[in-house]
């Protein structure tokens, strides 16, 4: 049985759901100490983005237990892939 691939789907112009772990540590400056998990997600991404697709990003920061916990946002994850992805 032959595993399928993001390629051996017709995604042009398509929104997609990928499900990532950006679940990264920040020192206390609140920079992002290991990017490793974000780099990892870069080729599917701009694979995405080649073919002109809208991507939905899914992903936690560590466990807020149902509640929302400011220190544990992805907006600083968010804004450093906007860089990585020069958008």
């Amino acid at each position: 049985m032959n595993k399928l691939t993001i390629r051996d789907w017709d995604l042009l112009n398509k929104t997609t759901l990928v499900r990532v772990d950006y679940n990264v540590s920040f020192n206390e400056e609140g920079k992002i100490v290991d990017d490793t998990r974000i780099r990892a997600t870069l080729p599917t991404l701009d694979y995405l983005l080649k073919n002109n697709c809208r991507i939905i990003l899914i992903s936690h920061m560590g466990r807020p237990k149902g509640k929302v916990v400011p220190s544990l946002s992805l907006k600083p994850v968010a804004e450093y892939l906007t860089q990585l992805l020069k958008r």
